[in-house]
């Protein structure tokens, strides 16, 4: 959809399955290493599994907040979502949800969607 779309009240776009993967892979990852660190093959995951390792056995404590932090995070971009679908007059319930849900687990990017949409004004 152009940035100049028309307004309307159930706009929901689905963020790129590449982003959506990377984004789970990379937080499921980091929840894994702060949750079960003794069950990462770390031999195997070569130069990411030496550095994790790194972080478990030296920084642990930077883990657990980072991981604090970034959920942290990805609440307040889905409050942030919804907030935005008020102000841009996206007003279905069940559209609200699906962004709310989106960037929750997705953050920015979903919430790059809802930000760069720009409806237009209506006219009379």
């Amino acid at each position: 959809m152009d940035s100049q779309a028309e307004h309307r009240a159930d706009y929901f776009r689905r963020s790129n399955l590449l982003v959506m993967v990377a984004i789970f892979v990379g937080l499921s990852y980091h929840a894994w290493a702060v949750f079960s660190p003794s069950t990462i093959p770390y031999d195997l995951l070569g130069p990411l599994g030496t550095f994790t390792k790194y972080l478990v056995e030296n920084h642990k404590t930077l883990l657990n907040i980072g991981c604090l932090v970034t959920w942290l995070g990805h609440v307040g971009e889905a409050l942030c979502a919804l907030m935005l679908c008020k102000m841009k007059g996206i007003t279905d319930p069940s559209t609200q949800r699906l962004w709310l849900v989106q960037t929750f687990f997705f953050g920015m990017g979903s919430l790059y969607f809802l930000l760069t949409y720009n409806p237009r004004k209506k006219t009379w």
